[in-house]
């Protein structure tokens, strides 16, 4: 973990928004401070209220056990399954509930109901068991935002089997390492996907991972495009196995902590880390955070454009909606194809209430004008949501002026894959200030701490903690306790840290201000630096990378990367577009090398390690700081 610098902050008036009347008068959630006050004295109360609302095979013996921290163990000895709420009890009343509207790049578009979506479930639930697919196992898939993605995902949790899902954008390299760690047993996949015009060839990505892979046992190919490929001895079509299939399936039931996921992310290591979630705890934390901050009405209309590659995908456009029984908008491409309306097309044809989405994608649509935005009647809008980064007031104000019409609040949520669920954040009925994520969820206790574990004075720059345990939060690192014991609790005992840095201010708003670890957020995706070093050191020309984030007006930050070359090569223009290929073909194209400059030495300390924020202290012309360790 590299050390923050305390920073002071010019703590200037700020700009509130004041909640609309109209929107308080209709809230679920009203008397929230009093509410948090109260959560504050008793979270353990708070929680349990809210796993009352959702089904149980068995009640909880015990909300929290914190006798092995910090391996929490939330709603001891309760018996689920996520499925039987995101499903299974909607088949009574709300069976013809339209369940998810999908729409893909090309135009096609489907509407599935719950009853449907169940039968598509208990089917792939069959094809997985007939393969042999048993309670624990882990599945892979690696494929596009298409409802295939959402049936695998229910129907790996219905069986009890662990699904690990590979964000489609990643090289063969990336999905080898996390097949491998996972050692899973089957991969889905298509044929391809459509992407901004073009066709990704995901079946041959997968046939170039499968020959590292040994655990791979079959590789499911769902027909998205229609074009020919080839079928390899593993390989089995999904309409032909779903075909055979049996429409009926039973829910496995599940005790409270057995693994729902994995979920690979990126940290201060070359190698990503499987961050593990449970059933119980974490179906309660999204239920309960997106009925609350998004004020979801069962009428809605809620689009979270996060692909399910992400833990965003996983929690708010996934399972949570679909908890919640309400109905959701998938979409398979990209906001500016083949125009930079295309997203506000979508909203004014399904009539999406809620809006959620990355202030990337907010950023890159501003640059084409408001004039796209006010092609389309959008007034089905009543909240707007904002997730990934932190977000620039400027950009801020555009999204509530121009998408919202200044009648939608914005909800600028904070949280982690780890953390699962929203943990800083606005409910529609508090006021907002663009840029901050507000304040801690009810049951949610945040500080900002100093190096030696002092809560930092108002307007100082920290890093950024979380006191106590919460329902959703991760349960470990998938065959690593240790790391994760290093990693979140040591260095501070008993509380976790984030590894981002945040100021408060004098309300108790909390302002993020990026990453304290050698992390980058590439259009709101986490990148480890230590990964694409890596990935530039496999290439025969490089010797030695140190990697550094560096802002960008429309992804937030891209790569710069310091490379010494090996004896007998030179650097060139050539090489650097060379170099650039290379990283696009290792880890995939979301790795944005935004420039290359070759040098001689890298700073290190007298241990060795390299010095990034040298790096980026003199790249950004700041002051270097402290040069002590730095070898001579």
């Amino acid at each position: 973990m590299q050390e923050t610098e305390e920073i002071d902050v010019f703590l200037k008036e700020e700009k509130i928004y004041y909640p609309k009347e109209h929107i308080v008068e209709k809230a679920n959630v009203k008397n929230y401070e009093k509410i948090r006050e109260e959560a504050a004295k008793n979270p353990e109360k708070f929680w349990e209220e809210a796993a009352e609302e959702l089904f149980w095979y068995k009640k909880w013996d015990k909300v929290l056990d914190s006798s092995r921290k910090p391996f929490f163990e939330w709603f001891v000895g309760a018996k689920c399954n996520i499925v039987a709420n995101a499903i299974d009890r909607h088949l009574n009343n709300k069976k013809d509930k339209i369940a998810i509207i999908w729409e893909g790049e090309i135009g096609d578009s489907r509407k599935i109901t719950y009853s449907e979506l169940n039968k598509e479930v208990c089917k792939f639930a069959n094809v997985l068991k007939n393969l042999g697919i048993k309670k624990g196992d882990r599945v892979t898939t690696y494929l596009p935002n298409i409802p295939e993605q959402i049936i695998t995902m229910l129907a790996c949790a219905k069986i009890g089997a662990v699904h690990s899902v590979v964000y489609a954008g990643f090289s063969s390299g990336a999905l080898k390492e996390r097949v491998n760690d996972a050692e899973s047993k089957i991969i889905v996949t298509a044929d391809g996907s459509y992407r901004n015009g073009k066709i990704i060839q995901l079946k041959e990505i997968v046939d170039e991972t499968v020959k590292e892979t040994p655990s791979i046992k079959n590789v499911i190919v769902v027909k998205r495009i229609g074009r020919e490929i080839k079928m390899n001895e593993k390989d089995l079509w999904w309409h032909e196995l779903i075909e055979k299939a049996d429409e009926k399936c039973e829910t496995e039931i599940m005790d409270a902590n057995d693994i729902l996921f994995i979920l690979y992310t990126s940290g201060t290591t070359g190698k990503p880390k499987g961050v593990v979630h449970v059933h119980g705890g974490y179906m309660v934390g999204i239920s309960r955070t997106l009925k609350w901050v998004f004020d979801i009405k069962d009428d809605d209309i809620f689009w979270c454009t996060a692909d399910p590659g992400w833990i965003t995908g996983h929690s708010y456009a996934v399972y949570a909606p679909l908890i919640l029984g309400i109905t959701s908008v998938i979409f398979e491409s990209v906001p500016t194809y083949p125009n930079p309306d295309r997203w506000w097309e979508i909203v004014e044809k399904y009539g999406v209430t809620i809006f959620y989405t990355a202030p990337t994608v907010i950023r890159t649509l501003m640059k084409f004008g408001e004039e796209w935005v006010n092609k389309h009647e959008m007034k089905s809008l009543r909240l707007l949501g904002s997730v990934g980064e932190p977000i620039n007031p400027e950009v801020w104000e555009w999204y509530y002026k121009f998408v919202g019409k200044g009648r939608c609040p914005i909800m600028d949520t904070w949280w982690q894959t780890e953390t699962g669920m929203f943990m800083i954040t606005p409910v529609p009925t508090i006021p907002l200030k663009p840029g901050s994520a507000t304040l801690p969820f009810a049951g949610i206790e945040a500080d900002v701490f100093d190096e030696k574990g002092n809560s930092v004075p108002v307007g100082k720059g920290g890093f950024l903690v979380i006191k106590t345990p919460w329902p959703s939060m991760l349960k470990t690192i998938y065959k690593d306790p240790e790391k994760y014991k290093k990693i979140y609790w040591e260095k501070f005992p008993g509380v976790y840290l984030t590894g981002d840095v945040a100021r408060k201010d004098k309300d108790g708003y909390f302002w993020l201000e990026g990453r304290a670890d050698d992390v980058i957020k590439i259009a709101g995706h986490r990148i480890g630096t230590a990964e694409i070093e890596s990935a530039f050191v496999s290439h025969p020309a490089v010797a030695e990378a140190a990697v550094i984030g560096i802002p960008h007006e429309i992804k937030g930050q891209v790569a710069k990367a310091f490379l010494i070359l090996k004896k007998g090569f030179e650097g060139s223009d050539k090489l650097k577009e060379e170099l650039k290929q290379h990283i696009r073909k290792e880890l995939g194209p979301m790795v944005i090398i935004g420039d290359i400059e070759f040098v001689d030495k890298l700073p290190k300390t007298r241990s060795g390690k390299i010095m990034r924020r040298v790096l980026k202290a003199k790249e950004l012309g700041i002051d270097l700081g402290d040069l002590s360790t730095l070898e001579s």
